[in-house]
């Protein structure tokens, strides 16, 4: 690229959502213009999408990301429709398992009012009592349970890095740049945003800008001007053996908020921290001691066969935790109109990639949401301090 270029849009962060935003926009027949990817590194070492457990779900509190995984649902199902290069579609590893939310007697009444939203939707979640639980999961202690939903159809996990480069793969057989360089500078004019500039010298003019930089893009928002409280939380997940294999086993969430899946021959797991011992930081580094203190007690309590299991070892990953409501940022700034964002997704990136990128390309090549209506998650609300907050967050 010449040290001055233009595109129509340059989008900043080319992990599952920004390269999502490319294929979509570069797929679309009424956009037609120049898209440029500016990622800083091509090997995702620090990216969240690759690190991932690669959940796909619909139960959520929030209708519309009851509707964002439907779509996930329905993307992933039909993945060589979109995705395939040459006649060759990418295998995402679908493993269509289930989430399986467990509430006590105090949190049944708000995992009914979820439920109710779920379905009202059309997603096929199915309402268990204590005793269809156990006879649905024999594994399960049922003991302070009230409740669980499981989803039937079209819930459970996929290969994120798989993902992450179909989308890459894709959007660049269609036209779509990938630079390996790294926004410095955003430059504004009376019409909003003019220019990037990048570590490498160049300085690309654009017609928008969409910040998708994961984690970091409260600081790339802050190079235009805005804040936005979006920043790194690092999550630890955990590999773990057990000698007895559970049949069946759905990424169970226990209310604890300890939550399970298999992996391969064993199990994966984790816990998010409580807020006030979850620092912004990128220091990635496996935290063992909620292992030991939170994670292992509360599973071996819901699953009996879990009081003998073997740590076998674990990874940490950067979510992009928008500190307001753990909610995504999806929008147009509202004074600064060729600024837009997607972001935010506080561990829901990878699933919500697909609606969140086509989102992006209705915004931006057809003036406005024609799929779902994602207004709610615009930045305005950010700006003002209006939390929508989200109930089901794991």
């Amino acid at each position: 690229m010449a040290m001055t270029d233009r595109a129509d849009v340059v989008i900043i962060g080319g992990g599952a959502v920004g390269s999502s935003a490319a294929y979509f926009l570069a797929a679309e027949a009424g956009f037609g213009g120049k898209v440029v990817v500016v990622e800083r590194d091509p090997t995702y070492a620090r990216a969240s999408t690759p690190l991932s457990a690669g959940g796909i779900r619909q139960q959520f509190s929030i209708r519309e990301n009851v509707e964002i995984g439907l779509f996930a649902r329905d993307f992933v199902g039909r993945i060589g429709d979109f995705l395939a290069v040459d006649g060759e579609a990418p295998d995402l590893g679908f493993v269509e398992a289930g989430y399986l939310f467990l509430a006590t007697p105090e949190g049944r009444a708000v995992l009914a009012e979820n439920h109710a939203v779920q379905t009202a939707a059309g997603a096929a979640i199915a309402w268990l009592e204590p005793d269809g639980l156990t006879a649905r999961f024999p594994w399960l202690n049922p003991e302070g349970l009230g409740a669980g939903s499981f989803g039937e159809r079209g819930e459970g996990w996929i290969d994120p890095n798989t993902l992450l480069q179909a989308f890459k793969r894709k959007a660049r057989s269609l036209g779509a740049e990938y630079l390996t360089d790294e926004v410095t500078a955003i430059e504004r004019d009376t019409g909003g945003v003019a220019a990037v500039r990048l570590a490498s010298g160049g300085r690309i003019e654009c017609g928008t800008v969409l910040v998708a930089a994961g984690a970091g893009s409260g600081a790339v928002a802050r190079m235009a001007g805005v804040e936005l409280p979006v920043g790194p939380r690092i999550r630890t997940v955990y590999r773990i053996d057990c000698r007895e294999r559970l049949p069946r086993l759905p990424l169970t969430i226990d209310p604890s908020g300890v939550w399970v899946r298999p992996e391969g021959a064993g199990y994966i797991c984790g816990v998010s921290p409580p807020e006030d011992q979850d620092p912004e930081s990128w220091e990635i580094e496996v935290d063992w001691r909620w292992f030991d203190e939170v994670v292992w007690p509360a599973l071996a309590h819901r699953v009996p066969a879990f009081e003998a299991v073997k740590l076998t070892g674990a990874w940490a990953g950067p979510y992009d935790y928008n500190a307001l409501d753990q909610n995504a940022v999806i929008g147009r700034h509202p004074e600064i109109r060729n600024l837009v964002f997607a972001t935010g997704f506080s561990g829901h990136g990878l699933q919500q990639s697909p609606a969140a990128g086509r989102a992006i390309m209705e915004l931006v090549a057809h003036g406005g949401f024609r799929s779902i209506d994602l207004t709610r998650f615009g930045i305005e609300r950010i700006l003002e301090g209006r939390p929508l907050k989200e109930r089901n967050v794991v």
